[in-house]
């Protein structure tokens, strides 16, 4: 139950990433999914590394982290993703 979880967050985190960073990203939604997990574990570590990892109630600082990081992760990703597969995909 722990990976599906982790997929449906994932991909939540990846459509608000998406959603929140100006402009048209071109990266595909499994894609997406992948940078919105990863985000999530970045996300989960920093917040560790500030001494909130567990609150009593929503841990809305966590998940502020997860976003902040699953945003940075959106963008370079698509950057990476253009820059490699996207161009080639345009041009066909």
């Amino acid at each position: 139950m722990g990976w599906l979880w982790a997929i449906i967050v994932g991909f939540v985190l990846g459509l608000l990433a998406k959603a929140l960073i100006p402009g048209k990203q071109h990266s595909p939604l499994w894609l997406t999914t992948i940078f919105g997990m990863l985000g999530a574990i970045v996300g989960n570590s920093v917040a560790r590394a500030f001494g909130v990892d567990s609150t009593r109630g929503i841990d809305w600082s966590r998940h502020a982290f997860q976003i902040v990081a699953a945003v940075i992760i959106v963008y370079v990703g698509d950057m990476l993703y253009m820059a490699t597969l996207g161009r080639r995909k345009q041009r066909t």
